[in-house]
């Protein structure tokens, strides 16, 4: 049985592209921005915009290592919305990933 189209169409989904580049920097902190971009499918500028977005709330810093850049995530950070600020970004990351390949992230530089 088909199911009929959406009058909204089909494109949405459940993560924000905030959340694809937080989850992809957590997965690899020296990802460079035309990498997460193509992973995820948006521009290397929107990546860059949201990178900043991130860093000005807090849920990441940026070290320059050589060339490049490297993330640490802080998984202590609330999430945003009020209707989850009783969570830290932290839970939404080990979500996504995998204990043994999870880097080390925040301000303890722990693993998630």
């Amino acid at each position: 049985m088909s199911h009929p189209s959406s009058p909204r169409g089909d494109q949405w989904t459940f993560l924000t592209n905030h959340a694809r580049v937080l989850i992809a920097l957590a997965r690899d902190p020296g990802a460079r921005g035309r990498d997460v971009a193509d992973a995820i499918g948006i521009t290397e500028r929107a990546v860059q915009l949201i990178v900043s977005d991130l860093e000005a709330a807090g849920y990441l810093t940026r070290e320059r290592v050589g060339r490049r850049n490297r993330y640490t995530i802080d998984p202590t950070v609330a999430l945003r919305h009020p209707s989850e600020a009783d969570h830290p970004v932290g839970d939404l990351l080990v979500t996504f990933l995998h204990r043994e390949d999870a880097p080390v992230v925040g301000p303890e530089r722990t693993a998630l």
